[in-house]
C-alpha cells in the first residue's frame, strides 16, 4: 500500500503544475503556528528562516511560551515589534495572552508574535497561535524546525485539489543533527555523527515511507507529527484544539478530529506526503532520548484510553474497527509481549527446555524480513530524493540498520515499559525539557 501511495504520488505531481496554483487567485492563506519556549539562542534565525518560505499568502505567528529567557527581548529588537491592539477571540481556551506584536518595518509584515503567560504544554501555546489566525489552514511547526522553502505549497495542495474534505496533511521528517545550518538555513545535509541520531534517522525513514504512507493510502492515520502538521482551522476549533494535558498532543488531536468527523457524519481524508520538508534536532543522549520516548509512551496509552469508546464501534467505521486496534494491539501491546518473551526465553534457558535449532530459524526469519523492509524503504528513499551528500553516509545507515534489533530497539522497549509504568502508576505529568545543541554549531570535516 506504501508502495502504491508513493508512485502515485510521485506520478500526479507530473500532471499538477505546483506553479498554476501559486499564480491562482483562488490560493488559501495558511497560518504557520510556531511556540517558542527559551528559545532565545537561535530564535531570530529561525523566525527569518520561516520568512523564507515560498507562498503568496501566509503569515507567521510566534507564540512566546513566557519565556523565562531574552526570546522576546529578541525578537522585538531585531524585527522592531510594537505592542498592538488585536482582536483576540478565545475559541479555544488557553493561559491568559498578554499582548500581540507587529513589526513597524513593512518587509516583516507577515510576522505576528503572540506573549501569553506559560502553559506547561506545547498544546496551550499552539492553541493561543490557533486563536490568533486569520487564515482557513494552520500549520503548526517547532519553532526550531528547518522547513523547505515550498513546504507550505506541498501541504496546502491537497486541499486544494479534493473534492473529500481534507482535514489535515502532513509529510516526511528528517534529522537536522550534523548538517550544515548556517543562520537558520540549510545548506548540506549529512547523515549524523552521532549514536542515537543514526537510530532515530533509520528509524523516521522507514516509518515515514512505510508506515504512514500505507495509511494514508487507506485513510487511516491516526498520527500527524506535532514538528509539521497542516490542518483545516474550522474543524479543529471544533473539535476543541489541542488538548493541554496530553502528552502526546498531536496524536490525540487527530484522533479527536476523526471522532469529530465520524460524530457529524462527514466525509473525510488525512494525506500524507512522501517527501522530506522540515528537519529538526533530536535527542542525542540517551537521557533526553529516554525522556521523549516515556513520554511518547505515556501519551499513546493517554490517548487510547480517552477515546476507548471508539473501539469496535460502526459508528466510527474504519477508525474503530481497524486503526485503533491496530494502535493497540501492534504499537501499545508488543512492548509488553516482547518483554513477556524475554522473561519466558531465560526461564527457558534456566530450564533447558528451548528447541535451539527451532529458535534459531524464527529469529533468523523475523530478522531477515525487518532489515528486508528496512532496506527497501532507504532504496526508495534514496532513488526519489538523494537525501545525503556520499555513498558512505548511504552504507552507514545500512550498517547501522544491521545492529538496530540489537542495540537500539530494546532502548524503545524499556522507555515504553516505563512510559506505560508511570502512566498506570499515576505518577505527575511533565512534557520535560528537550535540550538543544543548536545548529550555529560549527561542523567540524
Amino acid at each position: 500500500m506504501s508502495y502504491l501511495a508513493i508512485i502515485r504520488h510521485v506520478k500526479y505531481q507530473r500532471y499538477l503544475e505546483e506553479e498554476v496554483l501559486l499564480r491562482s487567485n483562488h490560493i488559501l492563506g495558511v497560518s504557520i503556528v510556531a511556540p517558542a519556549f527559551n528559545e532565545g539562542v537561535n530564535i531570530v534565525y529561525n523566525v527569518k528562516s520561516l520568512l523564507s518560505l515560498t507562498y503568496p499568502k501566509y503569515e507567521i505567528i510566534i507564540v512566546n511560551d513566557g519565556s523565562s529567557d531574552d526570546t522576546l527581548e529578541k525578537l522585538i529588537a531585531e524585527f522592531e515589534l510594537v505592542k498592538f491592539d488585536f482582536y483576540y477571540q478565545e475559541k479555544i481556551p488557553t493561559q491568559p495572552v498578554r499582548g500581540h506584536y507587529r513589526s513597524k518595518n513593512p518587509v516583516y509584515s507577515k510576522l505576528l508574535v503572540v506573549d501569553k503567560i506559560n502553559g506547561k504544554s506545547k498544546a496551550d501555546a499552539s492553541n493561543a497561535g490557533i486563536n490568533s489566525s486569520q487564515y482557513p489552514l494552520f500549520l503548526c511547526t517547532d519553532v526550531d524546525c528547518i522547513l523547505k522553502k515550498d513546504t507550505i505549497l506541498k501541504l496546502a495542495k491537497p486541499f486544494m485539489e479534493s473534492d473529500i474534505r481534507i482535514i489535515a496533511t502532513g509529510a516526511g521528517i528528517r534529522i537536522s543533527n550534523s548538517c550544515d545550518v548556517k543562520e537558520g538555513f540549510l545548506f548540506k545535509v549529512h547523515y549524523p555523527k552521532e549514536w542515537y541520531p543514526r537510530f532515530q534517522e533509520l528509524e523516521y525513514v522507514r516509518s515515514f515511507l512505510f508506515g504512514r504512507m500505507a495509511w494514508s493510502q487507506i485513510n487511516g492515520l491516526l498520527l500527524v507529527s506535532g514538528g509539521l502538521g497542516m490542518f483545516d482551522k474550522e474543524i479543529v476549533v471544533k473539535a476543541g484544539g489541542y488538548w493541554h494535558q496530553s502528552l502526546g498532543e498531536d496524536m490525540e488531536l487527530v484522533t479527536r478530529m476523526r471522532r469529530y468527523m465520524h460524530d457529524t457524519n462527514q466525509e473525510f481524508l488525512i494525506k500524507y506526503i512522501p517527501e522530506s520538508l522540515c528537519w529538526t534536532e533530536v535527542p542525542s543522549t540517551r537521557k533526553i532520548f529516554l525522556r521523549q520516548r516515556i513520554r511518547w509512551a505515556r501519551g499513546l496509552i493517554q490517548t487510547l484510553y480517552l477515546h476507548r469508546k471508539m473501539f469496535l464501534n460502526p459508528k466510527y467505521g474504519r477508525t474503530g474497527f481497524l486503526v485503533l486496534p491496530f494502535f493497540f494491539s501492534f504499537e501499545f501491546l508488543v512492548p509488553i509481549i516482547e518483554l513477556i518473551g524475554v522473561i519466558i526465553l531465560i526461564a527457558s534457558f534456566m530450564l533447558g527446555i528451548i528447541n535451539y535449532e527451532y529458535l534459531f530459524i524464527v529469529s533468523l526469519l523475523v530478522y531477515l524480513f525487518y532489515l528486508f523492509i528496512t532496506i527497501i524503504s532507504i532504496l526508495i528513499d534514496e532513488t526519489l530524493y538523494r537525501t545525503y551528500s556520499n555513498y558512505k553516509e548511504l552504507l552507514t545507515l545500512i550498517g547501522m540498520a544491521a545492529i538496530e534489533p540489537f542495540v537500539y530497539h530494546p532502548v524503545n522497549v524499556y522507555a515504553s515499559i516505563k512510559g506505560y509504568w508511570y502512566f498506570f502508576g499515576k505518577k505527575e505529568q511533565k512534557w520535560g525539557v528537550m535540550v538543544r545543541k543548536g545548529f550555529d554549531q560549527p561542523n567540524k570535516k
